[in-house]
């Protein structure tokens, strides 16, 4: 593998929560073991199946979270597993784990059960509420998790009548996860100039509660609420509309509108190239604008006068204009004048999008045991330093165990023993 984390051994003992923290760092290189038990992650019992056949290896949902990593199925239950699991901790630099803040500990396997015979070792432990506190104990989902820590406040309508919209695909996990990776890459660092590990405690519900943009900080510092509204960011004072519905039936959101001159100027060219610059009433307004010797300011919009005036006729002209061409077609034309759009895409029109594909978003994986391959999700980041690649499919129940252990100095004759007594 080529990647600049490749010469970095990561032990995963997650589920669903963690498991997408374990995926950022193989996809860039690092190796990644997957720690199972024998009747495997539960994760590989969440549908879609592949075919619709419910089966450990054709989770979609699996393969999903599970890329470039190798997998080994350990029963931590028994003795000789915990044993196991210490000599396959002992030969990494990363334990990434999203068990209950107890269960480590139960099983003799915590921090500091392992930090004295391995003081390198980066320990990075996912849970709800963080490993102590009053709320420690408390079990959590995906759901209640955006909910709770605010991030489901800002998502929905304008119409308030209806209820606040969840971000699908597990976000909630996600976020956590994106923390994770990234204090676990800034305690890797601090290693490498200090020679010491650490144990990094990762409050799932924190994690949300930070990524809230500008909701949770204008409570602490305002104390006022943000609203949540169609297509835009929420907001104490709500913002004009953005989302409309282009010529073809499918919906673009414009975002903020241009307010430079040579932007406006644009515009008035647009409509005119449409052919329907004077069915739009405000193109006197656009050319007014497109002669300032001025950008128009945020405070000149609040404040009204001639500046707004433009402003709302750049923004009217902005969508007088995707109604009368395709989505895409708006698409392009708004990013070719630099300029805000949002295409909102189904995911089939995600994968087969040109500029997706451009920058490589769709992903084809090799799925040798079926005979084919299949179109994956890319990279969620583009880093032109650090090679990003799906190095191989998610492994298959226990694919790897004995080329693991073998590794770690467990002989053939050890191996088989372990299997007959469970243990893998």
């Amino acid at each position: 593998m080529t990647g600049s984390l490749n010469d970095l051994r990561v032990i995963e003992l997650c589920d669903e929560a963690g498991a997408w923290a374990g995926k950022l760092l193989a996809d860039m290189g690092a190796d990644v073991i997957k720690v199972e038990p024998p009747r495997g992650s539960i994760v590989r019992s969440y549908p879609p199946f592949y075919h619709d056949e419910p089966h450990p290896d054709r989770s979609l949902a699996f393969w999903n979270y599970n890329t470039s990593k190798r997998g080994v199925t350990i029963d931590l239950e028994q003795a000789a597993g915990r044993e196991v699991f210490r000599n396959l901790v002992a030969s990494a630099d990363m334990l990434i784990e999203d068990q209950a803040p107890d269960r480590m500990a139960a099983w003799g396997l915590d921090y500091t059960d392992l930090a004295p015979t391995h003081p390198g070792l980066i320990m990075v432990s996912i849970t709800p509420f963080g490993r102590s506190g009053p709320r420690s104990e408390e079990q959590a989902t995906d759901l209640t998790l955006l909910a709770g820590g605010g991030p489901v406040w800002s998502c929905g309508y304008d119409d308030h009548t209806l209820a606040p919209v969840r971000g699908h695909g597990n976000q909630g996990y996600l976020t956590a996860s994106n923390w994770a990776v990234a204090t676990a890459l800034i305690a890797l660092l601090h290693r490498d100039f200090t020679g010491e590990g650490q144990h990094l405690d990762v409050n799932m519900h924190a994690a949300q509660n930070v990524t809230t943009e500008a909701a949770s900080y204008t409570w602490l510092v305002a104390k006022q609420t943000v609203q949540r509204q169609t297509g835009r960011h929420a907001s104490v004072v709500p913002s004009g509309d953005v989302q409309v519905i282009a010529g073809d039936g499918r919906y673009v959101t414009t975002g903020f509108a241009p307010r430079r001159p040579a932007q406006i100027a644009m515009i008035l060219e647009w409509l005119h190239t449409l052919g329907i610059k004077e069915q739009f009433d405000q193109w006197p307004l656009l050319e007014v604008g497109a002669h300032l010797n001025h950008d128009i300011t945020i405070a000149a919009i609040e404040e009204g006068g001639e500046d707004a005036m433009i402003f709302g006729a750049v923004r009217a002209a902005l969508l007088f204009i995707a109604q009368h061409i395709t989505a895409y077609e708006f698409f392009v034309g708004t990013q070719s004048r630099d300029m805000q759009c949002g295409l909102i895409n189904a995911p089939d029109d995600v994968i087969d999008d040109p500029h997706m594909r451009e920058r490589g978003f769709a992903v084809e994986v090799a799925h040798p045991e079926l005979g084919r391959s299949f179109i994956y999700p890319g990279a969620p980041y583009h880093l032109p330093a650090s090679p990003w690649r799906i190095s191989r499919r998610a492994p298959l129940l226990g694919e790897h165990t004995d080329e693991v252990l073998s590794e770690i100095g467990v002989s053939t004759v050890e191996r088989q023993q372990l299997r007959e007594a469970g243990v893998v």
